[in-house]
């Protein structure tokens, strides 16, 4: 899981999208909304495909869903829900892209305390505050915060709700990419001369496919293997390195 750029809006899309929410206010205030019927209805624009193309585009070549970085992105997820959030059915910055898998996880589920929603949006914040990677299952779980002495609220209900924790394929997917990373890093260790620190990470990032490049240099990651080595016997370069993630 990474953090994801939501990617700018066209003008006329975003017309689009404010004549729409109009309509549900309008209609939510005169107890006649249908929000599927609404939302079904404009889903088969041109103008919403426009839209989930750009979101699409935004994750590479194999449009990766935005929660799970796992299985190509086929639609738009509602990050509050429209049955429970009606007024943001054609809020921009509530549109996710999703797998099947994760959308039918994850459903009309919304989690909140005080309010504020106990998912991890990757829109609009960095997942590796609330999760850990397990290298040798290829788990994803919640992190365990030191300072407050427990499981982050956030990490834990994104890990339940999308079973972050207990999907196989899902879980040998990050294994995968962990152990091309480790073996970049080693190839290059193994190395008379270090590269750059810029050409090492576009070389760890065509590896990447699941965001783990963060958790490898800026979390529990540059404790284990490989990583830890170039922590320790090149600390120059695994500064760069950090940087340039960060």
């Amino acid at each position: 899981m990474r953090r994801v750029a939501r990617p700018a809006l066209p003008k006329p899309v975003q017309t689009y999208l404010d004549r729409k929410h109009n309509l549900v206010a309008q209609r939510k205030a005169a107890g006649s909304l249908d929000v599927d019927a609404v939302w079904k209805q404009a889903r088969a624009t041109k103008t919403i495909g426009t839209a989930c193309a750009l979101l699409q585009g935004a994750m590479g070549l194999r449009e990766r869903c935005m929660y799970c970085l796992d299985s190509h992105g086929t639609d738009i997820d509602h990050f509050k829900p429209k049955a429970r959030y009606p007024l943001q059915t054609f809020k921009w910055n509530n549109w996710l892209l999703c797998c099947s898998e994760c959308g039918r996880l994850k459903g009309s589920k919304f989690p909140t305390v005080s309010g504020k929603p106990l998912l991890i949006n990757p829109a609009n914040e960095n997942p590796w505050t609330h999760l850990e990677f397990d290298s040798d299952t290829g788990n994803l779980t919640a992190r365990f915060d030191i300072t407050a002495n427990g499981w982050s609220p956030k990490g834990a209900e994104t890990v339940s709700v999308l079973h972050l924790d207990s999907r196989e394929a899902l879980a040998a997917g990050y294994r995968r990419t962990y152990l091309r990373l480790a073996a970049t890093v080693t190839a290059v260790l193994a190395e008379p001369a270090l590269p750059a620190a810029a050409d090492l990470i576009n070389m760890l990032q065509e590896e990447d496919e699941h965001g783990l490049l963060e958790w490898c240099f800026c979390h529990a990651g540059q404790q284990e293997g490989p990583f830890a080595q170039l922590k320790k016997h090149h600390a120059r370069l695994w500064q760069q390195c950090q940087r340039l993630i960060g």
